[in-house]
């Protein structure tokens, strides 16, 4: 197994660990906008292409609240509601358009409410990311399907959606493995 299996490897592992949290676990307080920020980057630190990108900016929450995204925030302070809702938005951004975005969270909640719909997100994403981490680790040998046959049709818009995210994020992984990999070997051609 050469570095970069390697490294894949390692990164399948902390994939398939990650737990977003949900709705009973996000914080019963109210939070100030840099609470919020810190709290969604450390939350979703796997979605991250490297360590000085931003899941989230403030600029973002702003635009999210003009264009109706998430509800204001009241006295300047975000509730778990907002917390839901930016989760799940900075996540399916990567592959949706915010218009997108907007029209499956409204779906979703119309269907089984905020919490569950929520709750719902997070356990379909992290299902995303083990089943396309066990498409990458070799020793398994087994894979998990992408598209259960138990899928609902009313369910079908986060499965795909989550789907695609874990896909995007683990092309990102790659993609920058590579990008090591051969910068090492021309540094290495170099001092020879």
């Amino acid at each position: 197994m050469n570095d970069l299996e390697k490294e894949l490897i390692d990164w399948t592992k902390e994939i398939t660990q990650f737990h977003f949290p949900r709705w009973e676990e996000l914080p019963d307080f109210d939070l100030y906008m840099d609470q919020v920020l810190n709290l969604i980057d450390n939350y979703l630190y796997v979605f991250k292409a490297d360590k000085q990108n931003k899941i989230i900016t403030a600029s973002m929450i702003n635009n999210y609240v003009k264009l109706d995204l998430i509800p204001a925030p009241v006295k300047k302070r975000y509730n778990k509601k907002h917390l839901a809702y930016l989760i799940a938005i900075s996540v399916l951004k990567q592959v949706l358009t915010i218009s997108e975005v907007k029209e499956g969270i409204v779906y979703q909640a119309s269907v089984s409410g905020i919490r569950e719909s929520y709750d719902l997100f997070c356990t379909e994403q992290e299902t995303a990311l083990i089943a396309i981490a066990s498409h990458i680790e070799v020793e398994k040998k087994q894979f998990l399907p992408l598209l259960p046959n138990n899928t609902k049709i009313e369910n079908l818009v986060v499965r795909t959606s989550t789907i695609a995210v874990a896909s995007k994020i683990t092309t990102q992984k790659v993609l920058a493995l590579v990008e090591k990999r051969n910068s090492e070997i021309e540094k290495n051609k170099k001092m020879d």
